[in-house]
């Protein structure tokens, strides 16, 4: 039920034929609010009521004031989730109703759920991935910026995935015009999103965020406030605590959030690898060629770029230690992988923005990097976003609390395992506690010696950061191994040779 909840004493309840859980209406006045009850006998006096402050302010209510409370009837909506349950194909007017239902409130999180988890185990053909991505465009705000817009994406699963924080500014010191919206980290540990919020102002109206990226050339904002994709925040939201992202809403989310910006142009990122949310490069091309058909579908020109995902991108994953990072490299002193993908990617649009000849654009993105002016472009962006644009990497604060893990022997870095280091990290405490995170010194290749440090945990609790290194002993995050893999027969004691 989230955060619309209507406590009532039990006896009113009673009296009133609503039982704990019920969808009830609340009406106040020219006000109307749907909401989901629970019952007491404690915390409140026979003729009260008790309401949360999302539906306080939703309503324009004050305390002691008089509501009426009534039974609410079941959504159609409900019929058709049942219908996707079942694994049935779903209309166009189908999907509008649940999505319209999900925008306005009307569905419990219980619901939403059962809507997740039919798409996760059922699917959705290309023509509900098309309905879907419709009905959320529908049911929010639009902008319109008046010129070509380009924008980017990552579908996920890779740690320390902050290339957006280079892209954007690249891209816009390239002449074109990207507003960069994300939403929250879902199943990793830090999205674009939270991880801007630590340079600078995420949440804007829908005039806010033009006004900057008309004036700068780019912008990351968090789409939530803006009002774009209602429905798709609401999903998000209930997408988090299940670690599920069903590829079908992913489809939809991602274009959904695009078309509401009037992006012309867009950049997919594909990570893929072991432990990264899509593992072989089949499945990457299928995905790739999905959103391609879904872009044609709405006119909008979509690449794929199908990277690297078999390691975090660069050394840091969580806010605040990805943010010092990202401008470092924006400084020209970053990780070899981080630069190397996000130049390749901000180099495709580039060459769609027709500034670059093709096969060009990524060496253009480079030379825009190297010269400072993707710097001076962030500085500008973090500026009009309320950020301190003179903010060093050094001054980023991060978790207090930190622990090492160690080499246990002399070797080479076999592994680095994706799942483990968000495990890791979402156990210190991040996205939500900014400082939160893992700094990794090795990636594979990489030689160690023997108590070698091969990463530091970092929580702004303490009792955080031993959950995090619990995870950690458990899931063995960076493999070392020596040279000798195995010895055949195993050497059991002395060896013994026959004279005979």
């Amino acid at each position: 039920m989230g955060k619309r909840l209507v406590l009532l004493h039990e006896e009113d309840a009673k009296r009133s034929g609503i039982l704990s859980h019920n969808r009830v209406k609340i009406n106040y006045r020219k006000q109307t609010a749907t909401a989901f009850t629970e019952t007491t006998t404690t915390y409140l006096q026979l003729g009260e009521i008790g309401i949360t402050k999302e539906l306080q302010k939703e309503l324009k209510v004050k305390d002691g004031s008089l509501v009426s409370v009534t039974s609410a009837k079941t959504p159609e909506s409900i019929k058709y989730i049942h219908k996707k349950m079942r694994g049935q194909t779903l209309a166009k007017d189908e999907i509008h109703n649940i999505i319209n239902d999900i925008a306005n409130h009307k569905l419990s999180e219980i619901e939403i759920t059962e809507f997740l988890m039919a798409e996760e185990f059922h699917g959705l053909n290309m023509d509900e991935i098309e309905y879907l991505t419709k009905a959320m465009v529908d049911t929010g705000t639009t902008i319109d910026f008046g010129r070509p817009c380009y924008d980017k994406h990552s579908v996920g699963g890779v740690p320390g995935n902050k290339v957006t924080l280079l892209i954007v500014p690249i891209v816009a010191a390239a002449g074109l015009l990207i507003p960069k919206t994300s939403s929250r980290a879902v199943t990793s540990s830090s999205g674009t999103v939270d991880t801007m919020e630590v340079l600078a102002d995420v949440e804007f109206s829908a005039s806010e965020l033009k006004e900057i990226a008309l004036k700068t050339g780019g912008a990351i904002a968090w789409g939530g406030k803006l009002g774009i994709a209602p429905a798709d925040d609401i999903l998000i939201r209930v997408e988090y605590p299940l670690s599920i992202d069903p590829t079908g809403q992913m489809l939809a989310s991602i274009m959904a959030k695009k078309l509401a910006v009037g992006a012309d142009c867009v950049v997919i990122d594909i990570p893929v690898g072991q432990g990264a949310k899509v593992e072989k490069i089949e499945d990457a091309r299928k995905l790739a060629q999905s959103f391609v058909e879904l872009g044609n579908r709405f006119n909008v020109q979509v690449q794929c770029g199908i990277t690297y995902g078999g390691q975090p991108v660069g050394h840091t994953v969580g806010p605040a230690l990805e943010a010092r990072e990202a401008l470092l490299a924006l400084q020209g002193k970053g990780p070899a992988s981080l630069i190397e993908k996000s130049t390749a990617l901000a180099g495709m649009l580039i060459e769609m923005g027709g500034v670059a000849s093709p096969n060009e654009g990524k060496k253009m993105a480079r030379e825009i990097l190297s010269s400072g002016k993707a710097l001076e472009k962030m500085k500008e962006i973090i500026e009009m976003q309320g950020g301190d644009p003179k903010i060093e990497p050094e001054k980023i604060p991060i978790g207090e609390h930190s622990i090492a893990l160690r080499a246990p022997c002399d070797g080479f870095v076999t592994n680095v395992d994706n799942a483990a280091i968000t495990a890791i990290t979402r156990a210190s405490g991040a996205p939500i506690e900014k400082g939160a995170g893992v700094a990794l010194r090795w990636k594979r290749g990489y030689k160690v010696k023997k108590s070698d440090v091969l990463l530091e945990i970092y929580a702004e609790q303490e009792s955080k950061l031993a959950e995090a290194y619990n995870v950690a002993l458990r899931t063995k995050p960076v493999t070392v191994e020596g040279m000798l893999l195995y010895r055949i027969p195993e050497q059991l004691g002395k060896v013994v040779y026959n004279q005979s």
